[in-house]
């Protein structure tokens, strides 16, 4: 590192972080809510208390939602965009996304920590709270890297866009509204927890939901009716065979590490109305993983053909079929290649921080990095604090080691992607 990155780096503040992570934090942001655009206010403020230049406007979802890219599992009829952005422009530009939405608590008394407080616990270097690590703890660290960068007084030749999105969790409105908005950008970083890993590939996930017909009877008589869980037990093993078949059929060295690269999940069943009453029907709702340069309708036909195939040798389900409708987020898989410049960058920035090579790798899950590539033609990597296993959960939380570190990170690469005005 040269004197004005070492510059950069002591002046970034991570006490001022820690503060501001709680500020959003606090706010319960959860899509489709009022609170999603507080949160939008709330970090627009804080942009500009930064120093960053900030641009905000009001998305049009009338008109987004007529773009073959948007997806979203909760109706919207307003939301914030916002933009910080800093630099001269006229060289590289590199953008920073990161977004404020959240996933609801859960059951609170399940937390050993208030939900909506970023709280620091400094036996064990983790900071608590809904949103934390996904994903407000990355986007604080995008942007206190830059406040380094404007505190030290540096100039650079190309520019730095944060990007602050909502919509994330239930489709990616948010980001896809940024795309369309611009500018454009010559490379992207999304910071997405990925254990500090550095992710040119993420996986696709598309929401699906099966209803199984059954036949309604007297709970005494429930011999006479079609119990439609039974007739499920049949429809989930299928999947599991598939789910098998589909991850064993894949070599892609990206997803070497993951014993299943493309779960098929299943995380709702809802059925019947009465307790003594054989249920009429059973609905299901899931995720399917979708493989890196899949055809999105190839490998939709692929879990209707199977599932259906299989249902086959039983006589109530040949002439009941399961119905499969694909509804909610579809996140598209993503992909750019190892050796692109941000990749490289990052890596090399990531080694001079931690003294240890980047690990590259694919991320098993859907992200906006796909609206970036696949919408906006923006190389794109994913490169954020924390391990996605602890989101969606209570006691959801990020290491400050990781938050320490990913700002270093985020600051350096940004000095040299966006090039540093001469002197």
């Amino acid at each position: 590192m040269n004197k004005i990155e070492q510059a950069v780096l002591d002046q970034l503040d991570f006490d001022a972080l820690l503060h501001a992570l709680d500020r959003l934090v606090q706010i319960p942001s959860l899509d489709g809510t009022a609170e999603e655009v507080k949160v939008q206010a709330e970090t627009a403020v804080l942009m500009q208390s930064l120093g960053l230049d900030v641009e905000t406007w009001e998305i049009d979802f009338a008109d987004l939602q007529t773009h073959p890219a948007y997806t979203a599992e909760v109706e919207r009829t307003s939301g914030l965009g916002v933009l910080g952005s800093y630099g001269r422009g006229d060289g590289p530009t590199l953008i920073l996304n990161g977004h404020t939405d959240v996933v609801p608590a859960g059951e609170l008394d399940r937390w050993h920590t208030p939900p909506w407080r970023a709280t620091f616990n400094e036996t064990d270097g983790n900071v608590y709270g809904r949103g934390a690590l996904d994903m407000k703890g990355g986007l604080c660290c995008a942007l206190f890297a830059v406040k380094a960068i404007i505190d030290a007084g540096v100039q650079l030749k190309g520019r730095v866009l944060v990007q602050s999105v909502i919509g994330e969790e239930d489709g990616g409105a948010g980001t896809l509204a940024a795309v369309l908005h611009g500018p454009k950008a010559d490379a992207a970083i999304v910071v997405e927890p990925t254990e500090l890993m550095i992710a040119p590939a993420q996986a696709g996930a598309y929401n699906f939901r099966v209803t199984i017909p059954g036949k309604a009877a007297h709970g005494a008589m429930r011999f006479e009716g079609v119990d439609p869980l039974e007739k499920f037990l049949l429809v989930y093993q299928a999947i599991l065979e598939l789910e098998k078949i589909r991850n064993e059929a894949d070599d892609h060295p990206m997803f070497a590490n993951y014993p299943v690269p493309y779960p098929i999940c299943v995380g709702k069943i809802q059925g019947g109305v009465w307790a003594s009453t054989v249920a009429e029907t059973l609905t299901f709702e899931g995720r399917y993983g979708v493989k890196i340069g899949e055809d999105p309708a190839a490998a939709k036909r692929q879990l209707e053909d199977h599932v259906l195939t299989a249902v086959q040798n039983d006589p109530w389900l040949r002439e009941n079929p399961p119905v499969i409708e694909w509804w909610g987020a579809q996140f598209d898989p993503a992909e750019i290649p190892a050796d692109h410049a941000i990749v490289k960058e990052t890596a090399v920035s990531f080694q001079e921080i931690t003294g240890t090579s980047a690990q590259i790798q694919g991320m098993p899950y859907g992200a906006d990095m796909r609206l970036l590539v696949n919408v906006g033609n923006i190389p794109t990597i994913l490169f954020g604090p924390g391990d996605v296993r602890k989101a969606h959960q209570p006691d959801e939380h990020v290491p400050l080691a990781d938050l320490k570190t990913c700002t270093q990170t985020l600051a350096l690469t940004i000095l040299r992607f966006c090039r540093i005005v001469d002197k």
